[in-house]
């Protein structure tokens, strides 16, 4: 039996420690060496800026503005992070709308990269989608092999995306099935990268 307070945790009383002390990039010019099995991504690793449009048989069309992060860390996945806002008829920004977070994650057979991926996507609405995907080129397929919710989120039961490099700009689909509606057109965006 130990003599040490459980209340009272040798982390407890240690000296502070500094910021996150490693490097994240979305520019393969600065920072960690990027991991060999995200050789195949490295086009997408930036930051990119565009315009979308959106749209559900529950909802009306919509314009929308969008920002995505693409970074690593040198370990063997990204950081995918995109911020998105409503835009009125003068392309004027109206209000925040979707956000999310998430990993794209080659899967290796061994020591060899397949042309397969995993994707966790979340967004701050709950929910939160397992991707599974293949890579062929700059084109990448994703579809959901789980989708989980809380209690308060709306019904999303599928999806499905494709993202594609085409002429230096990130274009990308997406489809959804929720609230009593099969898989649906749901958004599609062109994306310029402005940093990377």
């Amino acid at each position: 039996m130990s003599d040490e307070n459980p209340l009272q945790p040798p982390w407890l009383n240690a000296p502070p420690v500094g910021e996150y002390p490693y490097e994240e990039s979305h520019d393969l010019r600065v920072g960690p060496k990027l991991h060999r099995a995200l050789d195949g991504l490295l086009p997408y690793i930036g930051v990119w800026r565009g315009r979308g449009r959106g749209g559900f048989p529950t909802i009306e069309d919509f314009d929308y503005g969008q920002e995505i992060r693409i970074s690593h860390d040198g370990r063997p996945f990204l950081f995918y992070e995109s911020r998105a806002w409503l835009l009125d008829e003068q392309s004027r920004p109206v209000r925040p709308a979707g956000r999310e977070v998430g990993w794209w994650r080659p899967v290796l057979d061994g020591d060899r990269v397949t042309d397969e991926l995993e994707a966790l996507m979340t967004t701050p609405t709950g929910i939160m989608e397992l991707h599974i995907g293949k890579r062929k080129g700059t084109q990448i397929e994703f579809a959901t092999d789980a989708v989980l919710r809380t209690a308060t989120a709306k019904e999303v039961t599928a999806g499905a995306r494709l993202f594609g490099i085409v002429e230096g700009a990130l274009l990308y689909a997406q489809e959804m099935a929720g609230v009593g509606h099969p898989l649906s057109p749901h958004l599609s965006a062109r994306l310029i990268r402005v940093a990377g």
